[in-house]
């Protein structure tokens, strides 16, 4: 069996950052499948499914009601490794084209202090599983770290 593009992407060199791991026609429409690395691979903790878990209904919901992408947004999910999440938007994009989004998502994340949309027993399937403390210095520290700084090398993929 042949192995998925994904598994061809040298994870020891992976740093986090903003990249287009696949572009797919769909239809007449182009759907751009973005890697969001938030941590390191195989060199730095993973995060726990509680924060991811909040970051998704979070980043989810700032996504489809976002005034220029939420009809564009496909999905926005983790990562089963939790090293990050993938985002699908609807056109043909770079990564250099989604850092405004994203610089206005994670601040949104980051500053969030309300009850985390979707997260009642009626809503979510594990909505205990949250951790909002926790997900909001991850979006910072993504944000800090890796957006407010961003170089070509957290951009494209490395060989």
């Amino acid at each position: 069996m042949e192995k998925i593009t994904s598994f061809t992407i040298n994870h020891l060199k992976l740093l986090p950052g903003v990249y287009v791991s696949r572009k797919d026609k769909v239809g007449n429409t182009m759907i751009t499948t973005f890697d969001l690395r938030m941590t390191r691979p195989n060199c730095e903790p993973v995060m726990n499914t509680a924060e991811v878990h909040t970051l998704e209904h979070l980043g989810a919901t700032f996504l489809r009601n976002h005034e220029t992408f939420g009809n564009k947004t496909i999905y926005f999910g983790p990562m089963g490794c939790r090293t990050g999440f993938y985002l699908l938007l609807a056109g043909d994009y770079e990564s250099r084209d989604i850092l405004p989004l994203l610089n206005e998502m994670f601040m949104f994340m980051a500053e969030y202090e309300d009850e985390i949309p979707g997260a009642s027993a009626r809503d979510c399937g594990n909505y205990l599983d949250m951790n909002l403390p926790m997900a909001r210095y991850l979006a910072v520290k993504f944000k800090t770290e890796v957006l407010d700084q961003i170089s070509d090398e957290r951009l494209v993929y490395p060989k």
